[in-house]
């Protein structure tokens, strides 16, 4: 969770600074511009991949216990299968941030160049 807080962080900071730059028009090259910009969209997908990847190392620990232990009670299975999911849930609401984060930096950029 930790490191998909910090991706949120990337994915903010990266993006105020591309619409600092839209804003002032302190870029030279719309193109380059960007191009840069999918270093949002990146990062996004970033996370979402590091939660897909954080819960199924929950579940790979999570069955090896329950081999262990050799029998579990279906509410105990059902509560470990909800917990893992808490790094997918977050790592796609931050894909989703990035991505709505991309569309707004990506509209001022095209909208100023035509102004």
């Amino acid at each position: 969770m930790g490191i998909l807080t910090i991706l949120l962080f990337v994915v903010v900071i990266v993006s105020i600074y591309f619409l600092y730059v839209i804003v002032r028009k302190e870029y030279k090259d719309l193109d380059m511009t960007l191009k840069r910009l999918k270093l949002i969209k990146a990062t996004g997908t970033f996370a979402l991949v590091t939660g897909i990847l954080g819960q199924l190392i929950g579940l790979y620990m999570a069955f090896s216990v329950i081999q262990k232990a050799g029998s579990v009670s279906s509410e105990l299975l059902a509560e470990g299968l909800r917990i893992s999911m808490i790094t997918t849930l977050y790592g796609m609401i931050i894909f989703l941030i990035s991505y709505l984060l991309w569309i707004l930096n990506y509209y001022l950029a095209t909208k100023k160049e035509v102004i």
